[in-house]
């Protein structure tokens, strides 16, 4: 159980990472005016989310259902437990959303300014601090 566990973590760490990239090249790519660092953030955020984000997020799940599955479905009973899957979710909407605002970077639709993708960047910050407190504390 601890390789799946040890797993689970590396793969989460991998997808907060990305969380916490992409929304920044928001930032920078708001900021941009001319054709080629457009062309430039619009590669780095697909490749972003593609290749590192998502595979990142899908695993951390895979894991993370695994890990339910050894500990047994009197887990998911925990109040802390229902807490941290339904921040898991919210955090899984997230994702959604930046990668309808890839796409939409992508097809040149983006019609949010730096600043609100700079507070957009501190949604991920906020739900990682609340998941590791549940996770360690258990304090419901």
């Amino acid at each position: 159980m601890l390789w799946v566990k040890a797993f689970h973590i590396i793969f989460m760490v991998t997808w907060f990472a990305g969380l916490f990239y992409l929304p920044r090249l928001f930032v920078y790519h708001a900021s941009s005016s001319d054709e080629v660092s457009n062309e430039r953030f619009k590669i780095m955020e697909r490749k972003l989310f593609w290749g590192i984000t998502t595979p990142g997020g899908v695993l951390t799940v895979v894991f993370g259902l695994w890990l339910i599955h050894y500990l047994g479905s009197g887990v998911l009973s925990t109040l802390w437990m229902q807490a941290k899957l339904t921040l898991v979710l919210l955090l899984i909407v997230y994702h959604i959303w930046c990668g309808k605002l890839v796409a939409d970077f992508g097809d040149d639709r983006n019609t949010r300014s730096h600043v609100w993708f700079r507070w957009f960047n501190e949604a991920p910050v906020l739900v990682l601090i609340a998941i590791v407190l549940l996770v360690e504390l258990q304090p419901l």
